[in-house]
């Protein structure tokens, strides 16, 4: 299953037409397949490309996404999901890649992770209501300002920032679940569980 250069838009997608060819190819027609493989290869290509693999490990990595979606196919509840969940899948098998690799290419892709991570905390952190973007912000500040200024500051009570710091995390973590990065165990500074 080589990918191929051509990369066509996904600007057409169409939810009666994915269901179609999703069903098609689960009942084991193989041009659906085909046809769901050309049609989405190009977004397994392009995260394969942010992660700088070569193109073995391209190859491998799409063969991998591919095998995976054959098992998952029929329980897809929803035709609009497979995007979403190409992409996740295929930035796991692209991170599995890059870890087991080892040498001065992990330190590269740990680099690429760590950015794509920091990527999805500043879109989650920006989700965030400007009093809790304002909150977080100054607990998060180096150094961090004492609960007596954020108190002054924000006009909250001291015994009241622990409780609204909370609030603000799991806001935060709602919005990285559906940007996709709690999928990869992550949680935002200062988030970890319990807090």
């Amino acid at each position: 299953m080589g990918l191929k250069a051509s990369r066509p838009s996904l600007a057409g997608y169409d939810d009666s037409a994915t269901a179609a060819l999703i069903s098609r190819a689960a009942a084991s027609d193989h041009g659906a397949w085909d046809e769901l493989v050309e049609r989405y290869a190009p977004l397994v290509w392009s995260i394969c490309m942010g992660f700088r693999l070569g193109h073995r490990d391209v190859e491998d990595v799409a063969q991998n996404v591919w095998l995976l979606l054959a098992e998952q196919l029929g329980r897809l509840p929803e035709p609009a999901e497979l995007p979403g969940w190409l992409a996740r899948t295929t930035r796991r098998e692209c991170r599995r890649v890059v870890t087991s690799a080892g040498g001065p290419d992990t330190v590269i892709g740990e680099e690429i992770v760590m950015a794509e991570r920091n990527a999805v905390l500043r879109a989650a952190f920006a989700q965030l209501p400007p009093r809790c973007q304002s909150l977080i912000g100054m607990l998060t500040s180096d150094p961090p300002c004492s609960y007596a200024e954020i108190s002054t500051t924000l006009g909250i009570p001291v015994e009241s920032i622990a409780p609204q710091r909370a609030c603000c995390l799991e806001r935060m973590r709602g919005s990285m679940a559906l940007l996709g990065l709690a999928e990869a165990g992550a949680n935002p500074p200062g988030g970890g569980p319990g807090a």
